[in-house]
């Protein structure tokens, strides 16, 4: 098999382990990996150097190998080889994870690497709506004013809803204006800091940490139950705070909720702007996937997008891992990227999504009637006009995907109707969401309704 093809099934690959990779280590670890070649069930990876080599036949060598068998539906092993000249793009996270180790990359003038902040995470690149822009103004207010406002910066959010991201634009932001900006994992600040404690190096970690202008750290989370570290990432804090330097730190939860942590330490998180970033609606992930097409270069029709937006809600890592897939698997398959196709590259990616939450035919009908702005009693009565057959053939569709009722149930629900009624109502209704956007859309936002957090409280 061709180089080429390696690639093109490496890229299948990496849009599936992206889903499943947290993103951290998707970054640090696989991004800008290559596919060099497959044969023989073999299949080889470039990377940067023998750090990243080592950690993934270490810790992801099995969960690649499961993903590779299940893209060529043949058993494959998988060998990671150092191919720096091809792997160019890996070269970043591979600096990263090398500087960490041996302190080995750095200019004159400066006692540590250079900030390695991701290119693709800028404010230009990140997609602005009603979820996420408290966070994402407040992440551009303190670039502008660095220690005087929102200091410190706490943004917390579910995993895959861009934290990151906005930790690597302050970074981008702030290096542009002459500030030195240094990002890090809570986990590798804690690696940092047991290395440095072997050593007998803790003087140069307080001097790397104490020393910026705006310090970044990802998933504080990660500090609860390690008292060591906790009450050095104190210290470091309160310096930084009292020379008005900047600190941005995300979490998976709010202050209030972080398990196993000082109250000094938690009192100083709110001492800023605590934010958070919610899941997005549809119209975010809709433009979420217009730029990330666009950054790819890729034309894809408004079906397809409204398809992936419409079947990932939840995280927008998982939204651009559809995405990847969807384009991955057309240039392997080499076909057009259509609904049908889309559909086929996402049947993994769906059964892993958590499943619905369970409804009732009573909660059905009222949401139905309440979207389309009728009495119950219409809905459920011998009304013939256009509306209200639309919106009685919507509510047997949704009843019948959404519960387990039988066809008879349903017709008992809904007045009294036939069992070949309602399959005659489901059939018209699922064809037509495939060739009415309008229709789609409505059934969606019921759906989306249905399942929401306080409905599904009540």
């Amino acid at each position: 098999m061709t180089t080429k093809s390696a690639q093109q099934i490496w890229e299948t690959a990496l849009g599936e382990l992206e889903i499943d990779v947290n993103g951290p280590n998707f970054r640090t670890w696989l991004e800008g990996t290559v596919g060099l070649s497959f044969q023989d069930s073999e299949f080889a990876v470039g990377v940067p150097n023998t750090f990243v080599a080592e950690f993934l036949e270490r810790n992801l060598r099995s969960l690649v190998e499961k993903v590779l068998t299940g893209l060529t539906r043949s058993e494959v092993k998988v060998h990671f080889r150092v191919a720096a000249g091809e792997a160019g793009k890996a070269g970043e996270a591979g600096k990263a994870g090398e500087a960490g180790k041996a302190g080995e990359t750095g200019v004159p003038g400066r006692s540590r690497p250079l900030p390695l902040f991701n290119p693709k995470y800028t404010f230009e690149t990140f997609v602005v709506g009603s979820s996420n822009q408290l966070a994402y103004a407040a992440a551009q207010k303190v670039v502008e004013n660095p220690g005087e406002t929102y200091n410190p910066l706490f943004i917390h959010g579910p995993a895959g809803m861009g934290k990151t991201h906005l930790l690597h634009a302050i970074g981008h932001a702030a290096t542009a204006e002459g500030l030195d900006a240094l990002y890090v994992s809570a986990e590798q600040f804690t690696n940092e800091l047991v290395r440095a404690i072997r050593g007998g190096e803790t003087e140069e970690f307080r001097r790397k940490y104490r020393s910026v202008d705006v310090l970044m750290v990802d998933d504080v989370q990660f500090f609860g139950g390690k008292e060591r570290t906790r009450e050095n990432f104190f210290h470091t804090f309160n310096a930084l705070h009292a020379a008005n330097r900047q600190v941005a730190v995300t979490c998976d939860c709010p202050p209030r909720s972080i398990p196993q942590i000082q109250e000094q330490m938690r009192s100083r998180f709110e001492w800023g702007l605590v934010t958070d970033l919610q899941p997005p609606d549809f119209e975010t992930r809709l433009s979420i996937l217009r730029a990330k097409a666009e950054r790819e270069g890729v034309e894809i029709m408004p079906d397809v997008l409204e398809l992936i937006a419409l079947q990932v809600k939840e995280n927008i890592r998982r939204l651009e891992g559809s995405l990847n897939r969807i384009i991955a698997y057309a240039r392997l398959m080499k076909t057009l990227i259509t609904p049908e196709m889309a559909t086929r590259a996402l049947d993994d990616i769906s059964s892993k999504e958590p499943p619905p939450a369970r409804l009732t035919p009573p909660q059905i009908v009222e949401a139905v009637a309440s979207s389309f702005q009728m009495p119950l009693a219409e809905l459920k009565g011998r009304k013939r006009d256009e509306a209200t057959v639309l919106a009685r053939q919507v509510t047997m569709y949704l009843i019948r995907q959404e519960t387990e009722c039988s066809l008879a149930d349903i017709g008992r629900e809904l007045g009294g109707r036939s069992p070949s009624t309602i399959s005659y109502a489901y059939e018209k209704i699922a064809n037509n969401i495939g060739n009415d956007p309008h229709l789609r859309r409505q059934v969606f936002n019921i759906q989306q309704k249905l399942h929401s957090p306080s409905r599904t409280e009540n």
